[in-house]
């Protein structure tokens, strides 16, 4: 079966977002170009991820003399962006996600594929995830200003969840805390 490649290149935007409330958040990396727009589901520590290694790339590419690459340090004001996620229709799970450099463009790219469901074979073993194609890909390019407004909303709504106690580490529930204290 081929694979439905979903590419933006320069994207009018790409943020992460939530729906739901701390606690109960869904997280979404959405993605629009004109009126195309995707949205896939991501798990919190992916987001979180996401946005240290798109920081980590930036930041070594302003290390390289002459900075050819124009890297801001800082995120460009004129690019935050801080609006609510655009309707948000999943169109799959991420599952395993890659990024990259692109040179040529002096963009920042993101692929993500879907989580893949292992089927069993009769003999009840699992089948070799090898043999199995990626059904889709989510491919986004973005320039590196983008790139740094990016990561940095997205460690903003990661860092909007629940409060962590103090005492033991976990989150706070809205609806009140139990400490599980660990054992002497």
């Amino acid at each position: 079966m081929p694979t439905t490649v979903h590419d933006f290149d320069w994207p009018d935007r790409v943020v992460v977002g939530t729906v739901g409330v701390p606690g109960q958040r869904t997280f979404y990396l959405q993605v629009r170009t004109g009126k195309q727009i995707l949205s896939i589901t991501m798990e919190k520590l992916q987001a979180a991820q996401l946005a240290e290694k798109i920081d980590e790339i930036l930041d070594q590419l302003m290390t390289v003399d002459g900075n050819p690459f124009h890297v801001p340090a800082n995120t460009p004001l004129e690019l935050v962006d801080n609006d609510d996620l655009d309707a948000v229709e999943e169109q799959f799970r991420a599952g395993v996600m890659s990024l990259g450099w692109d040179p040529t463009t002096s963009q920042v790219v993101i692929e993500a594929y879907p989580i893949e469901e292992v089927d069993e074979d009769e003999d009840g073993l699992l089948e070799d995830p090898d043999d199995a194609d990626a059904s889709e890909v989510l491919r986004v390019r973005m320039p590196v200003g983008t790139a740094r407004a990016f990561a940095k909303r997205t460690r903003e709504v990661v860092g909007a969840g629940r409060p962590i106690c103090v005492i033991c580490g976990e989150p706070i529930d809205a609806d009140g805390h139990t400490c599980a204290l660990p054992e002497n």
